[in-house]
């Protein structure tokens, strides 16, 4: 056959057919010098002793993800993976997983398996906020903490503008600071989601309000944009979620209550949004950007922002600048009792994410 009809399908596929490498079941690289090629064109001169340093680095990060995280057994990696002296040549890896001998497939799958770590890893810890962790904390926290208050007395927790008669501040049940994610569970993340990667890793830093009932939450979402803690045109619709309450029915209400002359509470308010839900029944429509692993019963309005970070450099640097995510999840009393009991809780969702990442690294 002519060699200029002879394609590889699967890198045309990753290229220009919308297939992520990580689908990639094998590589065509069987020498040395090509495997040095491809890595400096991947982003690695194996001539300069730090960026070898770095790919044995990402290669002990794989095999630690793989042995510890994921559960698969020192007895199934093969022996000549498992260390520096085994392997020899870190080229060696991509060697082994371009390898056509059958002799050599128990061996390939595993390379190509290590090889899926350590792309995500590198991906994973080469992002702005490994350089900048410190200013992007603050500059995207700082604009929320500065709203909670705490009553002492009390013990309540309170969301109020620092322009006391602007609005009336709105209790809280709970605030709390999402910790930004460690490498591993971002790694395992990707890996479990087909269509994520790593330049699509949006919550690796977040809030969570939890308000005492369903009202409050768009309250929540009210108060943010009126008091300019986020600014709405940076919000990413594509990502936003609202299991919680469809914005058409609560506005519906809203209008409803507006023209009620009757004293209003907290019940009967709760009442007309109950009452409006039921009346739409199967017909109800959420907006849920679709999640594998999370459970139904996880209920939440959910958005991703953008902020702009101000980096002022030391010596007399010129200050730049440049966007960062970060997300917001809103639910209240009701919602965050069913996660924290219901088969949402954490770890069965985790355990979810872990499954789907091994079967992953290994797809066929």
């Amino acid at each position: 056959m002519p060699q200029r009809f002879i394609f590889d399908s699967s890198i045309l596929n990753s290229v220009v057919g919308g297939h992520s490498a990580i689908e990639i079941p094998k590589l065509n690289i069987h020498t040395l010098e090509a495997a040095s090629s491809f890595l400096l064109s991947y982003g690695f001169d194996v001539t300069r002793e730090s960026d070898l340093e770095k790919l044995w680095y990402y290669h002990r990060r794989a095999l630690v993800l793989m042995l510890e995280k994921l559960g698969f057994q020192d007895s199934e990696l093969p022996e000549v993976f498992r260390d520096r002296k085994g392997l020899s040549d870190i080229r060696q890896l991509l060697i082994y997983a371009s390898s056509q001998n059958p002799d050599e497939k128990e061996l390939q799958r595993w390379a190509c398996a290590i090889l899926r770590c350590m792309h995500v890893f590198v991906h994973a810890e080469n992002d702005l906020f490994s350089s900048f962790s410190e200013e992007i904390q603050s500059q995207i926290l700082t604009p929320f903490q500065d709203c909670i208050r705490h009553d002492g007395t009390t013990h309540r927790t309170f969301l109020q503008s620092s322009h006391m008669e602007k609005m009336e501040p709105i209790e809280l049940l709970g605030f709390e600071v999402k910790p930004f994610k460690t490498s591993s569970s971002t790694v395992i993340k990707l890996l479990a989601k087909p269509d994520a990667l790593a330049m699509k890793i949006f919550d690796k830093l977040g809030v969570r309000f939890i308000t005492r009932n369903l009202f409050d939450t768009f309250q929540v979402v009210r108060f943010l944009i009126r008091e300019n803690v986020i600014s709405f045109p940076h919000i990413m619709p594509d990502q936003s979620s609202n299991n919680l309450y469809p914005v058409s029915l609560f506005m519906e209400v809203c209008d409803d209550l507006a023209h009620r002359l009757d004293t209003l509470d907290e019940k009967s308010i709760q009442k007309a949004f109950d009452q409006k839900l039921a009346e739409q029944g199967e017909n109800v429509k959420f907006l849920r950007k679709e999640n594998f692993f999370s459970g139904e019963d996880y209920r939440f309005i959910k958005f991703i922002s953008r902020k702009l970070i101000h980096i002022k450099p030391t010596a007399g640097k010129e200050e730049f600048s440049f966007f960062y995510p970060y997300e917001v999840q809103i639910m209240d009393q009701a919602a965050h009792q069913k996660i924290l009991s219901g088969p949402s809780e954490h770890q069965a969702y985790k355990e979810r994410q872990r499954l789907a990442a091994r079967k992953r690294l290994f797809p066929e």
